[in-house]
């Protein structure tokens, strides 16, 4: 197991996906829980934000992993939160051509709280019927493997990218600064990895020509 999942020329191609601002509207679900966590209306929050929310001022009710923690453990955040339009659908069409989905989230950066994340992320992604092979909890993300890589945050695409991992950028606020290829639809994501796929598949297709040579 340890093997295929750190390998990228395994028989499969790996989609490795992140989560939040991805799949499920992170920003749109929490910032409901922000403005009820810091007793303000809600259109005060504004909707745009940068990375580490610094246009909510959240140090004013004790910074981001307060909040954080109040989320998941009060509100059940990760089992609450909305899919972006599209992110099961496409999931479910791209599996179905033979695409391993690989979920790879860094939802345990907080300690003490790891079940309910552990349980509520899973519960979600059953509930909303997205078909994935692994569920990795990773901040390197590089470190399970994938022949391509779907990620919204901005630390995380140039990690990435400069160790030479291909990586489709998420369009959302956070990330507006990053150079492509990027996605700005699930129906984006679908045509950018089919394309990736198709040129896995014939690069696979010459190798096993040559070693049948």
């Amino acid at each position: 197991m340890a093997d295929e999942q750190n390998s990228t020329t395994a028989t499969r191609f790996v989609l490795g996906v992140d989560l939040d601002g991805v799949v499920a509207d992170f920003y749109g679900g929490l910032r409901v829980i922000a403005a009820e966590f810091l007793g303000v209306p809600l259109d005060t929050l504004a909707k745009q934000v940068r990375y580490g929310l610094p246009e909510w001022e959240l140090d004013r009710a004790g910074g981001y992993e307060a909040l954080h923690r109040f989320a998941v453990t009060q509100r059940n955040l990760f089992r609450e939160l909305v899919p972006l339009p599209g992110a099961p659908a496409v999931l479910r069409r791209l599996s179905a051509k033979d695409v391993r989905i690989r979920i790879i989230t860094h939802r345990l950066y907080i300690k003490f709280f790891h079940l309910e994340t552990v349980q509520q992320t899973t519960e979600w992604l059953e509930h909303h019927g997205i078909p994935y092979w692994d569920l990795c909890f990773m901040k390197d993300k590089a470190a399970v493997g994938a022949n391509l890589y779907l990620e919204d945050s901005p630390g995380n695409v140039q990690a990435l990218r400069a160790d030479e991992h291909p990586t489709i950028v998420f369009t959302n606020s956070t990330n507006l600064e990053l150079p492509g290829p990027r996605a700005n639809s699930w129906e984006e994501v679908e045509e950018l990895v089919l394309e990736d796929l198709d040129k896995w598949k014939r690069r696979a297709d010459q190798k096993k020509g040559l070693s049948g040579a």
